[in-house]
């Protein structure tokens, strides 16, 4: 897919804010800013879901929590508890840290049980909410992403997302992108971590992400505009 004007890279973006001192007038900020400029998304901390709910209530902006975020190390339990609390509060998506240490062990049964019980909890709402699961892509070996991409595939999530943007390791790049479409054909790609400018954005839509993770969305937008205008 090719995307160079703002109009058709806006709604393919989740706009972005996971700091942990982020307050309430920062939430409502984001909300107007994602209305304005058309955003896909919202993706914020279970804190303040029910809040940007409220702020969102009726437009086409989609709030999307965060579960066990930045590790992935919270229980199988853990994570549907928060994965339902969210729910509960209003989020239409999901964004879900993978367990690590079992993608790095090749736990192939712990792991796909985690994905198809928070996935249950999605499933059951309707309409269904979205879970996006992140594999934290650069901190992994090629065949640890492999073996990651192919259980998500297995377990028919709705993404496979690259990276928190928390982890020293690095954020998401296009290879990695091209990597999950190929192995996980069933899932779409979310591209997070890093993306901070057009030219990136634009990278990873071409290599195959239908979904843009960043808090430079508005910067990016920006920027598509100016060169547009030129």
């Amino acid at each position: 897919m090719i995307v160079s004007e703002p109009q058709q890279l806006a709604p393919l973006i989740d706009h972005t804010l996971l700091s942990a001192t982020t307050t309430s007038e920062q939430i409502r900020q984001l909300s107007a800013q994602a209305k304005e400029y058309g955003f896909c998304a919202v993706s914020v901390n279970p804190r303040w879901t029910a809040f940007a709910a409220e702020q969102l209530h009726g437009s086409r902006v989609k709030v999307g929590a965060v579960v066990s975020l930045p590790l992935g190390a919270d229980t199988t339990k853990i994570k549907v508890a928060s994965a339902r609390q969210a729910v509960f509060d209003g989020a239409d998506e999901i964004d879900m840290v993978a367990d690590l240490a079992a993608i790095a062990e090749g736990d192939a049964a712990y792991l796909a049980d985690q994905l198809k019980s928070v996935l249950k909890v999605c499933r059951a709402m309707r309409p269904a909410v979205t879970l996006k699961v992140i594999i934290e892509s650069a901190a992994l070996t090629r065949e640890q992403k492999i073996f990651a991409c192919r259980i998500a595939n297995d377990c028919r999530v709705d993404f496979v997302k690259t990276s928190t943007g928390m982890n020293p390791a690095g954020g998401a790049t296009a290879a990695d992108v091209r990597l999950i479409k190929e192995y996980a054909p069933k899932c779409r790609v979310k591209a997070a971590g890093g993306i901070r400018t057009a030219k990136q954005a634009t990278e990873m839509i071409e290599a195959g992400a239908e979904r843009i993770g960043t808090s430079a969305g508005i910067q990016i937008i920006n920027e598509l505009r100016t060169e547009q205008s030129q």
